[in-house]
């Protein structure tokens, strides 16, 4: 699974940084990326928060419980989801203007940027469908305990888009400028863009039948058990909601610094890049974790083995801290010179990119609480406990809110958005704190703390030891005088292979057992 995971990741990296050589990261650029980002946060909102959280435990309980294996319950519920996913899809683009409007302002001077992603976001939004199709198939196998198929099925979605913008890249000329995008180009990245979603989902579909899965349309939801399950999920409802308040408010905040420096690259687009860059290694390890996890949890929960969800949860923070911790200190120390590597190409040059760089700072050491609380977070979930996830969203997006308003109206357009970045770290600190406090209350007083403040507080001393040094070493390769191009290159080699070796040495000196999880380190 994690491997599959890591060639998902990284054939999206490759996406990503063509996405960026073709597109650019200034306002034309961002018109794509707010449209993009429109299905994911509508599937979300209709059914994916409760999807994940809530009816995989239900799927795990059905399986257990019913006398037909939960065969029944499935094909429901499949029918229940992919019937709200249909029609909440027509409804989307039908109302895909005042949608938008939610992300980026219509005034007169931004009508011609905002009238792009309108006509993008047409194309974009049968993506929830797809979406809901990839996820609820994917909850099917999860349940089964089959996890590889979910993991390497974005590989195919990734090959389209790298192959799209390879095309675009290669045969066609790139407009800086909205105004001159032409249709076929538009209609290239729409059509290319939805498809490769659909593609994903509908490649589960050989998996879910080997699995044992047969679907067929089933209409007889009344007394069946749903309702429980969706009652369960309003919560989550909520909690999504907070969510996705949060970011557009964000959203439309770093579409409004793109509009006020249209050809900077530090709005919208060098934002998300920053924090798709800063997502990976928890994409990678925490996410890969809490998929196998949480039907575990869930049955311990269900079977009253309170010690066993302890240690899972134990365990998995701190094997996952081996990792996260100092890419987390990667991201501080070398920032720059990732962004200039990876996206100073094609229509971004070093200049451009260094707005990314500079944001991928300041998400940096909130990786470490990110992470954590999201695995957290899957702890109450095994309980079918929606409420306290939500209030615990409803707070940190209102923090979250509040700070990136003060970044917005208070520094220039130019660090706005890297300010935001910068308040998105620290407000997940101040989460995780609050997370794990009433996690620890619900299971009885003991969250196994002090062995994890003392491995966290261990892993932490090398990682900022490890990368102190390198960011000296990368700062005596970026003096000795190299062609420009490879600047980064050699400073990122020398700077990442002195921290790696000086992470492993003090984390071995300190007695970090957990280091051992990794391959080759036993």
């Amino acid at each position: 699974m994690a491997a599959g995971t890591v060639v998902s990741r990284a054939t999206g990296l490759i996406r990503n940084v063509l996405q960026v050589a073709a597109l650019g990261t200034a306002l034309l650029a961002s018109t794509y990326t707010t449209a993009n980002t429109v299905p994911m946060s509508i599937y979300t909102l209709l059914i994916g928060g409760a999807l994940n959280s809530v009816l995989v435990p239900q799927l795990v309980r059905a399986r257990a419980e019913h006398a037909d294996g939960g065969r029944a319950y499935e094909q429901r519920l499949v029918t229940l989801v992919l019937s709200v996913l249909a029609v909440g899809t027509l409804l989307a683009v039908w109302a895909a203007p005042q949608i938008v409007a939610v992300y980026t302002p219509d005034t007169p001077g931004n009508h011609a940027a905002f009238a792009l992603t309108v006509v993008f976001a047409r194309f974009l939004l049968p993506q929830i469908f797809f979406y809901g199709l990839f996820f609820i198939f994917g909850q099917v196998l999860n349940a089964r305990g089959r996890f590889g198929a979910m993991m390497w099925t974005p590989v195919l979605n990734n090959i389209v888009l790298i192959a799209m913008f390879g095309v675009y890249l290669g045969l066609l000329a790139g407009p800086d400028r909205v105004a001159d995008i032409t249709p076929g180009q538009i209609e290239l990245l729409g059509i290319a863009t939805t498809g490769g979603i659909a593609l994903q989902g509908l490649a589960l579909i050989p998996f879910v039948r080997a699995a044992g899965f047969r679907f067929r349309l089933r209409f007889d939801w009344r007394g069946t058990g749903l309702r429980k399950s969706f009652t369960a999920a309003r919560w989550t409802l909520l909690f999504v909601l907070a969510n996705l308040a949060a970011m557009a408010v964000v959203t439309h905040y770093a579409n409004a610094a793109d509009q006020q420096l249209p050809t900077a690259g530090a709005g919208y687009t060098a934002y998300t890049t920053a924090q798709g860059i800063w997502t990976l290694p928890q994409s990678i390890v925490t996410v890969s974790l809490v998929t196998a996890l949480l039907p575990r949890m869930s049955r311990a929960v269900a079977e009253h083995r309170l010690d066993d969800l302890r240690d899972d949860l134990s365990r998995a923070l701190r094997v996952s801290g081996v990792l996260i911790v100092p890419a987390a200190f990667f991201f501080l120390a070398f920032g720059p010179e990732t962004a200039q590597l990876l996206f100073a190409h094609g229509a971004v040059d070093a200049a451009s990119a260094r707005p990314i760089g500079q944001m991928l700072q300041a998400f940096g050491l909130g990786l470490i609480p990110f992470s954590a609380q999201y695995l957290l977070l899957r702890g109450f979930y095994a309980f079918e406990d929606t409420r306290t996830p939500f209030w615990m969203a409803g707070w940190i997006a209102g923090v979250n809110i509040a700070l990136a308003t003060a970044c917005h109206l208070w520094l220039p357009a130019r660090w706005a958005v890297t300010g935001m970045a910068a308040a998105y770290a620290l407000v997940y600190g101040a989460g995780l704190l609050a997370t794990a406090l009433l996690l620890r209350r619900r299971l009885s007083g003991r969250l196994d703390g002090r062995r994890l403040c003392r491995t966290y507080g261990k892993l932490t001393a090398s990682a900022a030891v490890a990368g102190a040094l390198g960011w000296l070493a990368a700062r005596a390769c970026s003096g000795l005088g190299t062609p420009p191009g490879w600047t980064p290159v050699l400073a990122l080699a020398a700077g990442g292979a002195t921290m790696a070796l000086i992470f492993v040495v003090a984390a071995r000196g300190l007695k970090v057992s957990e280091l051992g999880s990794l391959p080759g380190l036993r």
